[in-house]
């Protein structure tokens, strides 16, 4: 660790599930370490990306989607987010200039109006509108009240990126690094697969199954070096969904595993067999002893 003349920030986004949290940490991070999709609660650790330059360092937190518990799990991740916030250096709100400032987000910007800390409002998804647009979605962020600079972004394209990242590490006070230079997140490797797993589930299926999907790697065998073998469980809370997610004919596992495979081999670097297996456990998400095991913090 570096322990002189340093600066660290802790950065804590904050906004409505959707707004493109995830996509924004990689961009910032220059890699994958949070994973992507359209559908709610995506994210459910605060998953941390870090970035390091020279002689600063940013640890951004991509906490949950803030929204109203609904379980046991819900409720962590919400617990969480009101942690993190509290003990951030930067708060970084991220809005969906397509969608407009709306309730949602002016209770977030109402909770962040008592920080301690700096607020940043990033306006995401600026490429998908015209310049008029852009300026409503700016004036409106604006009115929230909350912050001094804003920045129209699109993290998927990388627009305004850059500048975003030169502010927030315009603002990290001193401090030692807070991870090895050499570290882009905090999870582990395990977690890091089995979430790269859940990703391409969610791409592919709709409704509840989703929300009641986790992927837990059990075990990784690697001990040629040019094949890893994945050993994962999708668990889903009844035998309804465990149909939908296995499909007709062992289809829709198939095109899970398929893709599941080539994402995991990205990552690895070498050639995968993923034994990806449903499995069913009734109430997951109230299991508190459950929720420990998994990590989600309480």
């Amino acid at each position: 660790m570096v322990s002189v003349n340093t600066r660290a920030g802790l950065i804590a986004l904050a906004g409505r599930p959707n707004v493109g949290k995830s996509t924004l940490v990689n961009a910032i991070v220059g890699q994958k370490v949070a994973i992507v999709s359209d559908k709610p609660q995506t994210t459910r650790r605060a998953i941390r990306g870090v970035v390091t330059r020279e002689d600063v360092q940013l640890v951004l937190t991509d906490l949950p989607g803030v929204q109203k518990p609904l379980d046991s799990l819900t409720e962590r991740m919400q617990r969480r987010v009101e942690r993190e916030l509290s003990e951030t250096d930067v708060a970084l709100m991220v809005l969906n200039a397509e969608q407009g400032v709306g309730p949602g987000d002016r209770w977030i910007a109402n909770a962040l109006k008592n920080a301690t800390c700096p607020v940043v409002i990033a306006v995401n998804k600026v490429d998908r509108l015209d310049r008029p647009h852009i300026i409503l979605a700016l004036e409106a962020a604006g009115e929230l009240g909350i912050a001094d600079e804003i920045f129209p972004i699109s993290a998927r394209k990388g627009t305004g990126v850059e500048a975003l990242a030169d502010h927030l590490f315009s603002l990290a006070p001193d401090s030692p690094f807070l991870f090895d230079r050499e570290e882009s997140s905090d999870l582990s490797p395990y977690v890091h697969l089995a979430e790269l797993v859940r990703e391409q589930i969610l791409r592919r299926t709709f409704q509840e199954v989703p929300h009641a999907v986790e992927v837990v790697v059990e075990e990784v065998e690697d001990d040629r070096e040019d094949l890893t073998v994945v050993h994962a469980r999708a668990w889903v809370e009844t035998d309804s969904q465990k149909g939908i997610l296995v499909g007709a004919q062992g289809n829709m596992i198939r095109a899970i595993g398929t893709a599941a495979r080539k994402s995991l081999e990205r990552e690895l670097g070498t050639k995968v067999h993923l034994d990806l297996i449903v499995r069913v456990r009734r109430g997951w998400r109230g299991d508190e002893g459950l929720l420990d095991r998994l990590g989600f913090d309480n």
